[in-house]
């Protein structure tokens, strides 16, 4: 995919998977220091205390707002990108980006690939590359796209299980599953410093909010799914 040039005020599907189709992602240390990831190094800031951060395993998510781990934190002003979505599948990532500063996802996706790599190959006693290439990026460019993109980012973790019978039950696996910001964006608290929350939350005022919202989408891709099935 060729470069891009991205630009302030324009959102951008991310995503990217390890390299060989291979699992990046295999225990709750592995996808917590992920998201770890995903608040630390999104600041205009140096990451101090690399060698620690990096090697360092989690077995839950530290708020660095509040003091937690020995780093540059991410803050206010400081942020390179807010962050409306994301998720975490065993071989992939999804995010929703929008970058806050000139060349902000470039330096934000620069310091997260690096960090969880160095991480990953010092757990795993590996090296070399961990993702296949470069991050892919979409732009979004029409409204009904953004209306969309969210909730395909939230509902990939359907994919890890047999299919749901209703979408009531869709909705309740998709509030158990802590690997997403979808948890957050119903309302739930999970990692609420990672997202900037209220610019879904302002998108979605119409139609019962987000959760509405993300339910009607269910409910519209089972019709789609039924309407494709041979007669």
């Amino acid at each position: 995919m060729r470069k891009i040039n991205f630009a302030e005020g324009q959102v951008y599907h991310i995503y990217n998977r390890g390299t060989d189709k291979r699992d990046v992602f295999s225990t709750d240390c592995d996808r917590y220091r992920f998201i770890q990831d995903l608040h630390d190094m999104n600041s205009m800031e140096p990451v101090l205390n690399a060698g620690y951060l990096f090697a360092r395993n989690l077995s839950t998510y530290v708020d660095s707002d509040r003091g937690g781990l020995s780093c540059s934190c991410a803050g206010g002003n400081k942020k390179l990108v807010d962050i409306l979505a994301f998720v975490l599948m065993p071989n992939h990532y999804h995010l929703l980006l929008t970058q806050r500063v000139e060349g902000g996802i470039t330096a934000f996706m620069h310091k997260l690939g690096t960090a969880y790599t160095m991480y990953f190959n010092t757990k795993f006693k590996r090296s070399g590359a961990l993702f296949q290439g470069r991050f892919k990026a979409i732009m979004i460019k029409e409204e009904n796209h953004f209306e969309g993109i969210p909730f395909y980012i939230h509902a990939n973790p359907l994919k890890l299980g047999a299919p749901f019978k209703s979408v009531g039950l869709e909705m309740a696996f998709l509030k158990s599953y802590r690997w997403s910001s979808f948890r957050d964006c119903a309302g739930l608290s999970n990692f609420p410093s990672v997202i900037t929350s209220h610019i879904l939350d302002d998108f979605f005022t119409d139609g019962g909010g987000f959760l509405a919202s993300m339910a009607k989408y269910l409910e519209n891709q089972k019709k789609r799914s039924i309407e494709a099935q041979p007669q």
